[in-house]
């Protein structure tokens, strides 16, 4: 009796159909990520000089009053942006590129996100000092120093309080960012940073967002091992995320 040949059906299943199917949503994924490239730009509702004029103004109202320029900067954005804009100030710890400080959560979509990061200055508590206008003060600097991150997005730092310091290889001197500066970390960049003391900004982003998520997330799951902070901050991040997508915002 004659050998039965394999039919070419058997002989293509199943590995092949899946390698086939993974290569078509590959495909399908390069495209669509390539499109959304080339226009990221129609996605943004926030304008840079914008954010730029709006922390300029609540500083001239509100001078070394950070909470009343923050309520300043949400309120007035919120005039602009309606229901984009988080109104709900749920502050949670931030550890990132072996830096710590807290933020606050105003915007965070696909595309961009803005957010109020920073750390203060304490002069109730003893264990340091610093001279001022002829007398010395005792006090704590919390501040805060670590890496930038590497990131697929533009992030812009609008110094709000206190100075905010950076460095990159090569120079002798620190980048120093005072109030009313704006500090911008280009997308594929990376700095040292520091701030010697306190020092709050709001900072906002535009670019791809989810894939900073991983250096947001880093320090929480591999070495403060915080999992408490590392839920909510995935909680409020989502929240807003999914949120502004609901409402057409990619």
């Amino acid at each position: 009796m004659p050998k039965s040949k394999p039919s070419q059906r058997g002989a293509s299943s199943p590995i092949g159909q899946l390698l086939g199917i993974l290569g078509v949503l590959t495909a399908l994924l390069a495209s669509m990520v390539y499109l959304a490239e080339r226009n990221l730009d129609k996605f943004y509702i926030f304008d840079l000089d914008e954010l730029h004029d709006v922390s300029k103004r609540g500083l001239a109202e509100h001078g070394n009053d950070t909470r009343a320029v923050v309520k300043y900067i949400v309120d007035d954005l919120h005039k602009t942006h309606g229901a984009h804009i988080n109104l709900q100030e749920d502050w949670v710890f931030n550890n990132a590129g072996g830096a710590m400080g807290a933020m606050y959560i105003i915007h965070a979509s696909i595309t961009e996100y803005l957010i109020i990061f920073g750390t203060a200055f304490s002069s109730s508590r003893g264990g340091g000092g610093m001279v001022q206008a002829n007398k010395v003060v005792l006090g704590t600097a919390i501040g805060t120093e670590g890496h930038t991150g590497r990131h697929t997005a533009d992030d812009y730092f609008h110094i709000l309080t206190g100075e905010e310091w950076a460095y990159v290889p090569g120079e002798y001197e620190p980048e120093v960012y005072p109030p009313g500066s704006v500090h911008h970390l280009r997308r594929g960049e990376v700095k040292q940073y520091r701030m010697p003391d306190k020092c709050f900004a709001l900072e906002y982003a535009r670019g791809w967002i989810p894939p900073m998520l991983f250096f947001g997330f880093a320090d929480g799951l591999f070495s403060t091992l915080d999992y408490p902070t590392l839920w909510k901050t995935t909680h409020l991040t989502a929240k807003q995320m999914v949120g502004n997508l609901l409402r057409g915002k990619f």
